[in-house]
């Protein structure tokens, strides 16, 4: 049976070593016969949560501020199955891409569809642990949505320049990771 799949891609580097991992997770999620679609935060503006809560006191999905991040958390609610793909800043994710799960609060304790959450990174520090905070920082969001859990994590050590992760293992790893999406 075929998921729906959002790939997130929160790297403003374009072709960059994170949208590689994700291009190569795509790549083995499709040949699976899944549904994906990918989209770029760096694509729209995407303003931080005021922790106005309005969206959890009227009961609606959407947030009250309209922009890009409302988008996208509506396209998250559908999907079955959604993958987030960071570059590894200062050991954690990429600051876009905490905006953007902040502004998921609309989502949060409603019917989302989501289940199952990969993370791709990539870090210029090529010791394993150094996504270790990402991979906290994911997992303390993932906590908040009780249905939904980590399946499972692609990083790419030790590569900076744009391009570099070509012929790390970590590609395969992706792409073997979105076949396995079922």
């Amino acid at each position: 049976m075929s998921k729906n799949i959002l790939v997130i891609c929160s790297s403003y580097r374009k072709g960059g070593n994170s949208d590689m991992l994700a291009e190569r997770f795509i790549k083995g999620a499709r040949e699976s016969g899944n549904n994906v679609e990918k989209v770029y935060l760096s694509d729209g503006q995407i303003s931080y949560c005021r922790g106005c809560l309005a969206c959890q006191r009227e009961g609606v999905t959407t947030c009250v501020m309209h922009d890009y991040a409302a988008e996208i958390a509506a396209k998250m609610n559908e999907a079955q199955v959604i993958v987030f793909s960071t570059p590894v800043y200062f050991y954690g994710m990429s600051g876009n891409l905490k905006t953007m799960l902040d502004r998921t609060n609309p989502i949060y304790g409603g019917d989302y569809k989501f289940t199952d959450i990969y993370l791709l990174a990539v870090a210029a520090d090529d010791a394993p642990s150094a996504v270790d905070g990402t991979v906290k920082g994911i997992q303390g969001w993932i906590d908040c949505f009780e249905r939904c859990s980590l399946k499972g994590v692609v990083f790419g050590c030790g590569v900076t320049a744009k391009g570099e992760i070509e012929g790390h293992e970590a590609l395969y790893r992706a792409y073997e990771l979105g076949k396995s999406v079922n």
